[in-house]
């Protein structure tokens, strides 16, 4: 899927976007203030089982992913608001 059905199917869903492609970090592109969140899981080797421990850092860490842009790494999660975004 495209990158742009993606966001689009997102956005009319109302749904969190996860995904491990990192364009979704361009916030010129793909302003996170439009959407109900941008996850980007930004862990290599992409092995399912260090996937899964991403996610469980995230859903125990994370309350709100409105508006928000967050990245998982294997040793941080960075999340990143619209004041933190501004040019």
């Amino acid at each position: 899927m495209k990158n742009r059905d993606l966001a689009a199917l997102a956005l009319r869903g109302g749904y969190v976007l996860v995904t491990r492609d990192h364009d979704f970090a361009n916030t010129v592109l793909y302003p996170p203030k439009r959407f109900h969140g941008i996850v980007i899981l930004h862990i290599h080797p992409p092995k399912a089982e260090k996937l899964i421990e991403g996610m469980e850092r995230l859903l125990a860490t994370v309350e709100s992913y409105e508006r928000k842009l967050i990245i998982v790494r294997e040793d941080a999660i960075e999340v990143f608001e619209d004041a933190d975004l501004a040019p």
